[in-house]
């Protein structure tokens, strides 16, 4: 289903719709491949461009919506592209940055909610229902996915936010590009029925026209047609699906398969800093959550890697090894702020800084180097002894003094 198959049901959009009852929230990258390659082509921006091989077999990738607009569309043949926009400019893709980009997008996604359902590098689904207590509503969680996204990487997104994971995704795909829509759960039926049935999950070009056969072109035809009559021409399973999506039935569940493989947070300076005190105090806080975090979860790990995102938005990326695993923050940090000295930067812009931990293991299995000079509680102690304390008076009750902000005067 393409958005051009789809068109916006004539009834009053969500902006100030009731959000509750609504904790899946679908994120879609717009244009993805082509915003990203743009990052690099800023003087492209606002013009028709086509993201795939020039010569050739060569197929289109992805295109801008100043392209799709001509009617280009990916895994079109690339000469075909050119014929429909013979003025459009032509970008190699560039795989890296697609999954420097999409990584950063789904680090974010998994530092607001565990529950997140990868689909592709440049879309997924959220399950923020445990997040809410401490991000806000719904609505407030997609906003600020998508103020983040813009921020730390450059490109938009649409996000829709639902009861179920059907509507969810069919509401992003009707926001495109740069928008939300939120369903609440008593509009659904209103929001649903006027789409044509090409907008149901499972309905290809085939199925479509056996539906027209029968007069049902739209999903309100779909649903007020008896289900025994869609399962005798269409087979049981495709027939009771179609039945259940025209009504918004979806049961299944946002299933986070992916295991732990590293632990991170990041932050993007409200404006460009070149101030190493204030990079280096950002990365102690960063240091301090990435532990806790580890610590929470029961995890030790061995690889610190740092990230310093640049003004024009050039990124690095180092990591060191330590000796033994850690969980301490006083040991990551020390690693970043090596790893960040050792970059060498001169009143560089910076934008962005990240700390992550990988190479993570059970705390309880892994093995830990005992210090000989080590006399009586050390900071591993301390730092648990912080824990607890943030867990029954508040996250920042006990925090290093370089964190506390100066008093006044």
């Amino acid at each position: 289903m393409t958005r051009a198959q789809l068109h916006r049901p004539q009834v009053p959009q969500p902006v100030g719709a009731d959000d509750r009852g609504c904790p899946i929230l679908h994120v879609d990258m717009d244009a993805f491949y082509a915003s990203v390659s743009l990052l690099e082509h800023p003087d492209l921006v606002g013009q028709p461009v086509i993201v795939g091989g020039a010569a050739g077999r060569g197929v289109v990738l992805s295109a801008t919506y100043e392209a799709r607009a001509l009617g280009v569309h990916s895994a079109m043949p690339m000469s075909r592209a050119r014929r429909l926009a013979p003025h459009a400019h032509v970008v190699a893709p560039d795989f890296r940055r697609y999954s420097e980009a999409s990584a950063g997008v789904m680090a974010l996604f998994s530092s607001l909610t565990p529950l997140v359902e990868p689909l592709s590098l440049d879309e997924a689904f959220l399950d923020v229902r445990g997040a809410q207590r401490r991000l806000g509503s719904p609505r407030a969680i997609a906003r600020l996915i998508r103020d983040r996204v813009h921020d730390e990487q450059g490109i938009t997104c649409s996000v829709g936010v639902a009861a179920t994971k059907f509507v969810a995704k069919l509401a992003s795909t009707l926001s495109k590009p740069d928008g939300l829509l939120v369903v609440p759960p008593d509009r659904v039926v209103e929001f649903l029925h006027p789409l044509p049935v090409s907008a149901l999950w499972g309905v290809g070009d085939k199925t479509a026209e056996q539906l027209t056969r029968l007069g049902l072109r739209t999903v309100g035809d779909i649903a007020a047609t008896p289900p025994r009559t869609l399962a005798r021409v269409l087979g049981d399973a495709t027939g009771r699906q179609l039945a259940d999506l025209a009504w918004g039935r979806d049961p299944r569940r946002v299933v986070s398969t992916a295991t732990d493989r590293s632990i991170g947070a990041e932050e993007t300076f409200a404006s460009d800093v070149d101030d190493a005190a204030v990079v280096t105090r950002e990365l102690l806080r960063l240091s301090e959550k990435v532990a806790a975090r580890m610590r929470a979860r029961g995890y030790v790990g061995r690889t610190v890697s740092l990230k310093v995102r640049f003004a024009d938005f050039t990124t690095l990326t180092r990591s060191r090894t330590l000796a033994d695993p850690t969980d301490v923050a006083r040991e990551v940090y020390a690693a970043a702020r090596r790893l960040y000295d050792g970059l060498h930067l001169q009143r560089a812009r910076v934008r962005l800084v990240g700390v992550r931990m990988s190479g993570l293991r059970d705390e309880e299995t892994a093995p830990r180097q005992l210090l000989l000079d080590e006399e009586g509680p050390g900071w591993r102690d301390a730092e648990q002894a912080v824990d607890r304390l943030a867990a029954r008076f508040g996250a920042h009750i006990v925090r290093p003094a370089r964190l506390l902000d100066p008093p006044d005067g």
